[in-house]
């Protein structure tokens, strides 16, 4: 899967498939510095659980809520294209990376519902994401354009620690069900910048990746 193949070089041109046949599309958004395996987790996840036809992966452009630099766009997106390339039903958008300003989530699916009104649109987040919802830009407009489907990780009884949704939203909040994992981008970074192995938590491809471009070495 590559940024060309995937029509990515003009954000909202080419698909995955027709239009008509989008149906269900999942949004899936983050920074991806690196991509790691609960990444994966939620992506397949949500294709199975929510029946997708599609799910777009979104690098985050200029990220407005991160106190630190990411990387280049384009280490994140190679990395984003490794990490999903083996998920038939995924693809990733440079539309973010291309934007000029800050990155909100609502004008993604602003753009997305202008481009397929006819699609349901799926927006995918961790817990930690889903708790600041009422933090992010126009988000009572985030909740109508897409319906929030949050990854709730099993605690160590088992039960899923899904955050409840806002009194009156309910009908616009699914989760999703992911198994007792943690992996932490932050910890990634730092085994990098160490010398450590990071393969199990990222995979063999993005790793090479990592040590290929020499990513992580210097503090952000």
């Amino acid at each position: 899967m590559t940024a060309q193949s995937a029509g990515l070089q003009s954000p909202g041109v080419a698909h995955a498939s027709p239009a008509a046949a989008l149906r269900r599309l999942g949004v899936f958004g983050g920074a991806f510095d690196p991509p790691h395996e609960a990444h994966r987790a939620i992506a397949k996840a949500a294709i199975a659980q929510l029946q997708l036809d599609a799910l777009w992966v979104f690098p985050t452009g200029q990220a407005w809520h991160k106190t630190r630099v990411l990387s280049e766009a384009r280490h994140r997106i190679a990395m984003a294209e490794l990490a999903f390339a083996d998920l038939p039903a995924a693809r990733v958008d440079l539309r973010e990376t291309l934007r000029c300003g800050p990155s909100y989530t609502v004008d993604t699916l602003r753009e997305l519902h202008a481009e397929l009104p006819q699609t349901q649109l799926f927006l995918l987040m961790g817990q930690d994401q889903a708790r600041a919802l009422s933090n992010w830009r126009e988000w009572q407009a985030v909740v109508g354009l897409a319906i929030i489907c949050v990854a709730a990780r099993g605690d160590s009884t088992g039960t899923d620690t899904a955050p409840m949704p806002p009194a009156g939203l309910e009908r616009r909040f699914l989760t999703l069900h992911l198994p007792s994992f943690s992996i932490s981008a932050t910890d990634i970074r730092a085994r990098a910048r160490a010398a450590e192995p990071v393969a199990p938590l990222v995979g063999d491809a993005v790793a090479r990746y990592i040590v290929h471009h020499h990513l992580y070495q210097a503090d952000r």
